[in-house]
């Protein structure tokens, strides 16, 4: 069973930045590919960046282009997001989610429904 725990959250002012954490546990973590999402309240749930934990093209979404960057560390199970230039409208509760098998496509890592496990978040509050 694989545990996935985010930290790094926390109040910033507009323009600052954050590193969220996220580490993976379990007997063996081999995932096809990690992502992040984040949920604002009254909202749904909604991608932010993923990426295949082997390497190759990590994705994002519009609204983080340029400001935000995911990168992961294979050794030690864990996926950062480096998030710059804050925003108010980038307030929510992050979390990563981690996908077991093969993506079909590179439009399927934008679902949260296409990931197995999800860690409990971390509260990311941007002030004006």
């Amino acid at each position: 069973q694989v545990q996935l725990v985010e930290s790094g959250g926390g109040l910033v002012q507009a323009g600052g930045s954050l590193r969220l954490s996220c580490a993976a546990s379990g007997r063996t973590f081999s995932p096809y590919a990690m992502g992040w999402f984040r949920q604002a309240p009254g909202k749904e749930r909604e991608f932010v960046a993923a990426t295949r934990w082997s390497g190759g093209s990590t994705y994002y979404a519009d609204s983080v282009k340029g400001r935000f960057t995911m990168s992961r560390d294979n050794a030690k199970n864990t996926v950062y997001l480096q998030m710059n230039s804050l925003k108010p409208e980038d307030t929510a509760v992050y979390y990563c989610a981690v996908r077991k098998s093969l993506m079909i496509s590179s439009s399927s890592y934008y679902y949260p429904n296409n990931y197995e496990n999800w860690g409990q978040g971390t509260q990311v509050t941007v002030s004006s």
